[in-house]
């Protein structure tokens, strides 16, 4: 059976990644086109996803004349939100978009999806088309999904939206002006798949309230599952991170910009950290957002010693794996840390979230400045084994990431072999 994976940044990569190693090692084939950045072609997941029997993976740029991928890009910048927001540059767009109206969009947007779609099942009338999440606030916008989808389907092939996260928030009021418990419409754009994925029972609560209960499946978290695990650790590049004789290692994960997070305190519990002798603080911004959050350009935290902003070539498995202990402001990211027993603590509040990490383990938490104190001077005194309570540590791996049981990636074969006829 054939597949057409679409990947847009390190979060697809990141997620999609383990299904496409095991729908090729089942014996399936497929093509992989990459519609983000053209850094992702060097991104080392990507590089092995080249080397598997059976793919092909190419980056949009690569596959249509300069002039056609240049229409196709600007008509994506035209129509997406993160372009709108920005004041001149986004009313350009608006009134672009307004005299280049939808009718007119629609040939390049039916040549492009065409195209992809021949070049990789041909004639075949049976397949499955895989984007990741898809949101109403995409970077790729959601009308050339929309088109790519609804003829992908008139040719028979099945649509899947597969996952883009793991849900690091229990509550859902999280983001700048978001003031009322309600579904976020955001999600709703999912609704154009025939199915939608989701790795566990909290993920599935942004999708419902758009969908029936058939369109859902749980399957499962790809990414943290043991089995892509194994293999991932037999990928990574090299660390650019070296251990020091210091006592204790510590990474702090920051979230996006748009998360609304307590800058003050957080630099407050950096340079309370900083103070506790033979101690060192990596902070680790997010990949996408980074450069938007205050306290990476804090004169007074790049003064300290002990503590340094990670460089774009560390990846967060390197950081982990350097870290004696996690500081976490809600990311997914450290879930792999909870599986390998490493200590995770929950600073929810730091953040207006309440992080699935705490809510399953309220061991994790830290409540206020005195709880970092404390930890982080127990750790210094009696090390850091023993942090979980292992029965709450088992049930945030069940409800999770190995929902309904660790057989996880199987599943997701499964479930395109079903899509796909």
């Amino acid at each position: 059976m054939k597949a057409l994976f679409f990947l847009r940044h390190y979060n697809d990569i990141d997620h999609v990644t383990p299904v496409i190693y095991k729908w090729t090692s089942s014996g399936h084939q497929c093509d992989v086109v990459l519609i983000g950045s053209t850094q992702f072609r060097r991104d080392f997941r990507v590089k092995y996803l080249s080397q598997l029997q059976g793919v092909r993976v190419a980056h949009i740029k690569e596959l249509f004349p300069l002039v056609e991928y240049v229409k196709w890009r600007l008509q994506m910048l035209m129509l997406t939100r993160n372009v709108r927001r920005i004041k001149v540059i986004g009313r350009i767009a608006e009134k672009l978009a307004e005299r280049f109206d939808e009718r007119q969009r629609e040939p390049l947007w039916r040549h492009t999806a065409e195209f992809l779609l021949n070049r990789c099942f041909g004639d075949d009338t049976k397949g499955v088309v895989a984007f990741d999440w898809i949101e109403r606030n995409s970077v790729i916008c959601v009308e050339w999904v929309e088109v790519v989808v609804a003829i992908a389907r008139h040719r028979g092939f099945g649509t899947i939206s597969l996952p883009h996260g793991d849900s690091p928030h229990y509550s859902q009021l999280i983001r700048r002006g978001e003031r009322r418990v309600e579904p976020d419409v955001t999600f709703s754009a999912a609704t154009i798949f025939d199915r939608v994925v989701v790795p566990n029972e909290l993920c599935s609560v942004r999708f419902r309230p758009f969908m029936n209960e058939s369109q859902l499946a749980v399957l499962g978290s790809p990414r943290y599952c043991e089995e892509w695990l194994k293999i991932l650790s037999g990928l990574m590049p090299p660390s650019p991170l070296v251990r020091s004789d210091s006592r204790l290692k510590i990474v702090m994960f920051l979230r996006k910009a748009n998360f609304t997070t307590f800058w003050e305190e957080v630099s407050e519990v950096v340079h309370l950290i900083a103070e506790f002798p033979d101690v060192e603080l990596i902070i680790k911004p997010h990949t996408r957002s980074g450069w938007k959050q205050s306290l990476t350009t804090d004169s007074s935290i790049k003064k300290l010693p002990n503590v340094r902003v990670a460089s774009d070539d560390a990846h967060s498995v390197h950081l982990m794996n350097w870290a004696d202990v996690i500081i976490d402001l809600a990311t997914s990211v450290v879930f792999e840390a909870v599986r390998a027993k490493k200590p995770v603590l929950a600073a929810d509040y730091l953040i207006a979230a309440r992080s699935a990490v705490a809510y399953y383990m309220p061991e994790t938490e830290l409540k206020c400045r005195d709880d970092v104190y404390e930890k982080i001077n127990g750790f210094l005194t009696n090390g850091t084994d023993a942090f979980y309570i292992e029965e709450h540590r088992q049930h945030f791996l069940r409800e999770m990431l190995d929902y309904p049981d660790a057989n996880v990636l199987p599943r997701y074969v499964t479930l395109l072999e079903q899509a796909a006829g």
